[in-house]
């Protein structure tokens, strides 16, 4: 079996000869991958920050959408044929930038007719992590006013569009390209994080009071997120680096969970169109290092897969 990843950590992507699949466990499914997300996050697991269960020589990736071919025993929910998209974290073999992936049966979830391979492939990590910022991190609910610090970008723009579905007023950073798309978002205000005033507009649009929750996902952004939240009120990171609380502010760095259960939820939303996902580059499975290199260089707020 093909597959793109490393031979050891930190080294370059490359084209790797991998086992076929072994024989599946009663909880797992045997995955024909269409197209894989390829992510900023990927560079990070190359060089091991972020452990994803397995060592190398391994494939990369950590998330996917394909087609169902053998099902364990003990799965009942799902069978062959089945188009399915999942984030498998731990991953229990391979990652997902190979030909076939095995997943626990329990971290998958439908794929929509409607939806293209592509977006299916990178969807999962944005959507769970903004789902799991907003609902479990900052307990944000209808009527607040949440600032999205970075909403240019994927991660970014699916906060905007969960906040917006949530009934919250969205007050949002961007670059000065990304602001048309990002009001198209759901964003009431787009502020241009160029601009060293923003957090003293963000102050303005809330009477001085600031927001009651605001979510980072610039780099270094968290300090200055903090500055416009209002006291008692919350502040989640994405982007691990987290600064001391202050005025009775709760801080929180997220980091995504798997769970299946709320990506079927989130991928019903996509299905109807509530919740969107760009591509802006598709490459094939063998291009994976030249996909890599567009993610980590920025996609303007668009997702970059590979297909097999």
């Amino acid at each position: 079996m093909h597959g793109l990843g490393i031979r050891r950590m930190g080294g370059p992507v490359e084209l790797l000869d991998l086992p076929e699949p072994r024989a599946l466990a009663a909880d797992e499914v045997l995955i024909n991958v269409a197209a894989a997300g390829v992510a900023n996050w990927d560079d990070i697991v190359r060089v091991g920050g972020w452990a994803v269960g397995t060592t190398p020589p391994m494939a990369l990736g950590v998330e996917a959408a394909g087609t169902i071919t053998a099902v364990g025993d003990a799965v009942t929910d799902f069978g062959p044929g089945d188009e399915v998209m999942t984030h498998p974290l731990p991953l229990r073999a391979q990652g997902t930038w190979a030909e076939r992936l095995i997943a626990p049966a329990n971290l998958l979830a439908g794929k929509p007719a409607t939806v293209s391979w592509a977006a299916a492939a990178a969807f999962p990590v944005p959507a769970l992590t903004a789902e799991q910022v907003l609902t479990e991190a900052l307990e944000a609910h209808a009527g607040q006013t949440l600032l999205v610090h970075g909403a240019g970008g994927l991660t970014g723009g699916m906060l905007v569009q969960l906040a917006s579905l949530g009934g919250l007023r969205v007050i949002a950073t961007a670059g000065p390209g990304s602001r048309h798309r990002v009001r198209g978002l759901g964003a009431a205000e787009v502020l241009d994080y160029h601009d060293s005033d923003w957090p003293a507009r963000v102050l303005r649009l809330t009477d001085g009071r600031g927001v009651a929750v605001a979510a980072n996902a610039a780099r270094g952004g968290a300090a200055m997120a903090l500055s416009t939240v209002a006291d008692g009120g919350r502040l989640a990171t994405i982007t691990s680096d987290a600064p001391a609380a202050e005025r009775g502010i709760a801080v929180s760095e997220v980091y995504v969970r798997p769970d299946g259960g709320q990506l079927a939820a989130l991928a019903a939303l996509l299905g109807e169109g509530r919740l969107t996902v760009a591509v802006a580059a598709s490459f094939p499975l063998s291009d994976a290092p030249a996909a890599l290199a567009r993610a980590v260089s920025g996609a303007s707020g668009a997702a970059v897969v590979v297909t097999t």
